[in-house]
């Protein structure tokens, strides 16, 4: 299913509760979603597009040279790839409230959904947390251990998901494993879907994950 927009800021017009917002960014029909916490850790409140703080020019540039971009920088080219948060509005003192991620929940979702990407790419902690426990077929209910994970491919639901440590947290050897990592699973047939078609009437093909 391809959506009809050729919009690369906010594709499906979200309105959330508040003044100040990071809608999501990039390619409606991406294979791979790349998911942040909130504005305030990595950014974008001054160029209205995630990731595009110092931590996140970082990631992009590991994303560039894995291929899920083209042209880092305030609004990067993103063929193929779509960045969000799953809290898109700026907190209004410090850290939201768990009340407020619970309210934003429902328009991350609705955006995922509408991407409808194969790959998840979740960053930090809470955001690995929450795709793991949200869009996993697995329980994860011990602690999140972002060294351990890193770049690791894991089996969600209807996606695969291959969580990201925090840009801010990086060692030298961790860009270079996530860049592996993407280049690794690009090369398979990460989509991994089958044509049910035959089972319907007609030679149209059905994909399903």
């Amino acid at each position: 299913m391809e959506n009809v927009t050729d919009r690369t800021s906010n594709p499906f017009d979200m309105r959330p509760p508040c003044e100040h917002f990071v809608p999501g960014y990039g390619d409606a029909n991406a294979d791979f979603h790349v998911v942040g916490d909130h504005p305030g850790v990595h950014g974008g409140l001054d160029t209205g597009v995630p990731f595009t703080n110092e931590a996140g020019r970082r990631l992009q540039t590991a994303l560039a040279a894995a291929g899920l971009l083209t042209a880092p920088g305030d609004r990067p080219e993103a063929t193929d790839t779509f960045l969000s948060y799953i809290h898109l509005c700026a907190p209004d003192d410090g850290e939201p409230t768990q009340s407020s991620y619970d309210d934003l929940e429902r328009f991350f979702d609705a955006e995922l959904r509408a991407i409808a990407a194969h790959v998840l790419l979740p960053v930090g902690p809470r955001a690995t947390a929450h795709v793991l426990e949200t869009y996993s077929a697995r329980a994860w209910k011990t602690e999140i251990d972002m060294d351990e994970l890193h770049g690791r491919e894991l089996h969600g639901s209807g996606f695969l998901v291959l969580p990201i440590k925090d840009p801010v947290e990086w060692e030298p050897s961790d860009e270079d494993r996530l860049i592996e990592a993407i280049e690794a699973l690009r090369s398979t047939d990460f989509r991994r879907e089958a044509d049910l078609g035959r089972f319907n009437a007609g030679n149209d093909p059905y994909m399903v994950r």
